[in-house]
């Protein structure tokens, strides 16, 4: 039995023994009830320059190697988007070569991948005009690479609107040139706050109405909506009021297991940056579901609930810190580096709290190698029993 001994944040210690690693089945053809999407980190080139304002280099092995695990799990992958640092250190020059090499790999394993479009590749827009034309440069390059279109929450448009009318003058010219549906994203200030107040209103409910005329004024366009906002109470009542054929994918990493499983009447799809994080308990949790099995959906979706929300704790938008280190911890990548010096982003005690919930929802698939990262890393920050 494996054992490592962690930290408190009093100065105390736990011996943890780690379980036995479980074989998880793999499903790289996917699932019949649910669409599910990972948004998936990038892995930082350990030889690079990765420091904060410095250009993104990536390690391209590990970084699509990782990709690959979640499509052997079943998932597709989101990509481009928050969990991949975007607005945090992912640059746009980045961000086109991992679309484009992300694409490439989803269409040789016959997986799902969809990515962001954003405003984020030009820092000086001063009109609704210019942010438009920003969004359709992002929408054409997305659509050149095969991937379907995420249409990501704009933090120059949430700078620059006014009020619910420019936010839709904006997506009207977007929708109405894309050339297939996409998905659109709705990223709560919890993930970004300089995103506070979008579709034009700080009143939440006052902002659904104005989402909801979007979505119905164009639904031949929209696949779906993913709604970040760690509410599953509105996200039941949005699901609801969707137009027939448009999908919710689930942004919530709160209730998910729920959200996904459904009441009878709807269920939420999902599109989470959570399931990078727990892909085999995920692939299996979907499988079971396929089979009607619902409580074999439980006995695997379920425990991973609380790694998920230590991992997407406040302040949330650090959450990639904790799914890097997990992805480290599990042997996915050779180090615990991140662009933009992002690794700083969560505490020692914190992470190693995430190597305790990973354990008890049977996530690490090399006992060893994690007890042994992981007390390199307590090392390496001066924390030794």
């Amino acid at each position: 039995m494996t054992t490592v001994n962690l930290p408190a944040s009093d100065g105390t210690w736990r011996t943890r023994a780690l379980a036995e690693p479980v074989e998880w089945e793999r499903h790289p053809d996917g699932f019949t009830s649910r669409i599910a999407f990972a948004a998936a980190h990038v892995v930082a080139d350990p030889f690079a320059e990765n420091v904060p304002g410095a250009p993104a280099v990536i390690d391209w092995d590990s970084t699509l190697a990782f990709r690959q695990h979640l499509f052997a799990h079943g998932l597709g992958v989101a990509e481009a988007m928050d969990t991949a640092q975007r607005n945090m250190g992912l640059d746009w020059a980045a961000i086109q070569e991992l679309i484009g090499r992300s694409a490439a790999e989803a269409k040789a394993a016959g997986a799902r991948i969809a990515a962001g479009a954003g405003t984020d590749h030009r820092t000086e827009l001063s009109s609704l005009d210019e942010i438009t034309a920003a969004y359709l440069e992002q929408v054409e390059f997305v659509e050149s690479t095969g991937a379907q279109v995420i249409v990501m929450a704009s933090r120059q448009l949430a700078a620059t609107a006014r009020h619910a009318e420019e936010y839709r003058k904006v997506y009207d010219a977007i929708l109405g040139q894309v050339s297939r549906p996409v998905i659109l994203h709705w990223l709560g200030e919890m993930f970004d706050p300089q995103l506070a107040g979008y579709w034009g209103s700080a009143d939440v409910d006052i902002a659904t109405e104005t989402f909801l005329g979007l979505v119905r004024d164009h639904a031949a366009v929209v696949d779906g909506v993913k709604v970040s906002l760690l509410s599953a109470e509105h996200e039941r009542s949005l699901r609801a009021r969707l137009p027939e054929g448009v999908r919710l994918y689930t942004g919530d990493d709160y209730h998910y297991p729920e959200l996904i499983r459904g009441d009878g009447t709807h269920h939420s799809d999902a599109l989470l940056g959570a399931f990078a994080a727990i892909a085999p308990a995920a692939g299996a949790a979907l499988a079971a579901l396929d089979r009607g099995d619902l409580a074999g959906y439980d006995a695997a979706m379920n425990p991973t609930l609380a790694l998920s929300r230590h991992v997407f704790v406040p302040p949330t938008w650090f959450y990639k810190t904790g799914i890097a280190f997990l992805a480290w911890l599990s042997g996915h990548q050779p180090g615990f580096t991140m662009v933009g010096g992002l690794q700083t982003g969560r505490s020692v005690v914190h992470l190693a709290r995430v190597l305790e919930l990973a354990d008890e929802a049977r996530l690490l698939p090399d006992p060893d190698l994690a007890a042994h990262r992981m007390r390199l890393w307590l090392a390496s920050a001066g924390l030794t029993r």
